[in-house]
């Protein structure tokens, strides 16, 4: 009985782990990008975003983690023989770049609060897909355990990351084409506003 206990808790600490790892890296992008953003708007996202991360990382991601190592022990303690399946060690090699990551973010917030970050926003989408690779070689390595399809898992980890970078590509350049258009309009909206002045002034 107690197994099912651990890996209940297990999976409720994982998936609420990998919500707060999906979504921190989605508020340093725009964390970024807010400071880029003319005064007073600037200052109000950025202390904005600040809030939202500690809160999100000291309150739900740390604790999940927690709980997802804690009840990760105790499913050990019930199949002791687990840690010696090579599949087991794959994993956990990946959980340990995890929780690398994990650490990883705490250090990035604080030089975002500190305006000391470089990394732009399109970095930090490149940096956000980290955890979906990993998302999916622990799950596929938790169902398929000896049984894991290496092949098909490395076509579909490429078609995933070959995927992800097309979208942030193609997403840049529709932000690009964006601002262009933007400051062609705002161009163009100044010299007509200026040739509709000229007349009066001449007046």
């Amino acid at each position: 009985m107690a197994y099912y206990w651990f890996k209940a808790f297990h999976i409720v600490g994982i998936v609420c782990w990998f919500a707060g790892m999906f979504y921190l890296p989605r508020l340093f992008v725009y964390h970024a990008e807010a400071y880029e953003q003319p005064e007073p708007a600037r200052t109000i996202l950025t202390q904005q975003y600040q809030v939202m991360e500690k809160r999100l990382y000291s309150i739900i991601m740390t604790p999940a983690m927690l709980l997802t190592i804690t009840m990760a022990i105790g499913l050990v303690t019930t199949e002791p023989d687990i840690l010696k399946q090579p599949w087991m060690h794959i994993k956990l090699a990946c959980v340990l770049l995890l929780v690398g990551y994990h650490h990883v973010c705490k250090r990035i917030m604080k030089k975002l609060a500190a305006n000391e970050c470089q990394m732009t926003g399109q970095q930090f989408r490149w940096f956000n897909e980290f955890p979906t690779v990993f998302f999916v070689i622990v799950v596929m390595l938790a169902v398929f355990k000896t049984n894991f399809p290496t092949d098909g898992a490395t076509w579909l980890i490429t078609a995933m990351v070959v995927g992800m970078a097309a979208a942030i590509q193609l997403y840049a350049r529709k932000r690009r084409l964006d601002k262009e258009r933007l400051s062609a309009t705002g161009a163009a909206a100044s010299s007509t506003l200026a040739a509709e002045g000229t007349p009066e002034l001449q007046a």
